[in-house]
């Protein structure tokens, strides 16, 4: 559900972020249906999920929550760093934030025949309520979490997730700037992805991140 991410992760391909995009709403081999640029966007999208799930970093985050939010506890955690990913923005990306969100619901728009079942009830709501951008504030947050409790399975405990954002705001915030540098790095070696990263995070992850962008 980390929409912000898996679009910044997909680097200047539509193809691959539409597939990226939808990746959770693909099952199986039914990847091999679409074209090859989706295909390589969905496979993306898979790796990213795993390599997240399992990193040390994201696990503490998780173990936050896991006594309010159970099983769903990595969904909010991935909401939260597309949060710390929205605010700090201009650090990390070469490219404004709105651009990148509207380019995203031109690509939605122009793919939207295509789209699995699923996502295609999220989508109109999703670009509407522009929420790509939402994630920049906690209201935008509560926001996001109240929409997803009423569109998918997520329960609605909305104020139980913002009162742990806000309590460990902080320790939040240096979980993502811990992990976030790593899945750059795992994304622009293990696949040909060009990301639009700033001069600025190029020069403070320099040892982390070598590959050419």
């Amino acid at each position: 559900m980390n929409y912000l991410a898996h679009t910044f992760l997909s680097g200047d391909s539509d193809e691959v972020r539409i597939g990226n995009f939808i990746g959770d709403y693909v099952k199986g081999s039914d990847f091999k249906f679409y074209s090859e640029g989706i295909r390589k966007g969905i496979i993306l999208h898979r790796h990213i999920d795993s390599f997240t799930d399992t990193h040390p970093v994201v696990r503490e985050s998780i173990a936050r929550l896991v006594p309010v939010y159970h099983k769903y506890a990595g969904v909010i955690i991935d909401i939260f760093y597309d949060h710390f990913l929205s605010v700090n923005w201009d650090f990390i990306s070469s490219v404004p934030l709105a651009e990148l969100a509207e380019l995203t619901y031109h690509n939605l728009h122009d793919h939207y025949d295509i789209l699995p079942e699923a996502i295609k009830k999220v989508v109109p709501s999703f670009i509407f309520n522009r929420w790509l951008e939402a994630y920049n504030t906690i209201e935008g947050i509560e926001s996001v979490l109240q929409k997803m409790s009423v569109v998918t399975s997520l329960p609605d405990l909305t104020g139980e997730a913002i009162r742990s954002l806000e309590e460990n705001y902080e320790t939040y915030q240096n979980e993502f700037f811990a992990f976030f540098p790593d899945i750059v790095h795992y994304v622009t070696t293990a696949f040909d992805v060009h990301l639009y990263l700033s001069e600025s995070f190029l020069y403070e992850y320099e040892e982390t991140y070598r590959k050419r962008v």
